[in-house]
């Protein structure tokens, strides 16, 4: 059976994540630039290997200034640290639809094992013979572990910020027909 690479198509894909903000509201952003892969054997995903990166100065919150400061050392310091990076150690198949990815991410110079979970959406093929299939990916990571670790204090000494970032990456991954 031959390897098949199936590349992220970011036009039908984005990837978003969520924070707290005074423990009271939850604040959301993307990141609009990305890309990626995954090898399968053949059309099965379950081991696939998935590579995938984003640029983090293309963060947006859709508020300029909380995004340049986001960009800023005291963040993703993104003149340092250009990208966000994944890559899997592994892609298993836990129910009908539904994997477990693990894998190696590393942000702001710091790699960590991390497991994700993964929604399969389905299989197409598109106007031009090409095939695609549709994943949702969902995790959490502790913005700390990952030297991420601005930790403004409010009036009654409350985080200003919450640790934990959900996000969720909606992604296509297509292969030419």
């Amino acid at each position: 059976m031959s390897a098949t690479t199936w590349s992220i198509d970011p036009l039908h894909s984005e990837v978003q994540f969520k924070v707290k903000h005074l423990v009271i509201s939850t604040v959301s952003g993307s990141f609009t630039k990305f890309q990626g892969s995954a090898t399968t054997q053949g059309d099965d995903f379950e081991n696939a290997a998935i590579e995938f990166s984003l640029d983090t100065d293309s963060i947006s919150t859709h508020q300029a200034q909380r995004d340049e400061h986001l960009r800023s050392p005291e963040f993703f310091d993104t003149a340092t640290y250009p990208t966000i990076s994944f890559r899997s150690t592994g892609f298993k198949k836990v129910s009908d639809d539904q994997y477990a990815l693990t894998g190696d991410l590393t942000m702001k110079g710091i790699t960590k094992p991390i497991t994700l979970d993964a929604e399969y959406g389905g299989t197409a093929k598109d106007p031009w013979g090409n095939i695609r299939h549709g994943f949702e990916v969902k995790g959490v990571v502790n913005r700390k572990e990952f030297g991420l670790t601005y930790s403004a204090l409010t009036e009654t000494g409350g985080l200003a910020l919450g640790e934990d970032i959900k996000f969720v990456a909606n992604i296509q991954v297509a292969k030419p027909a």
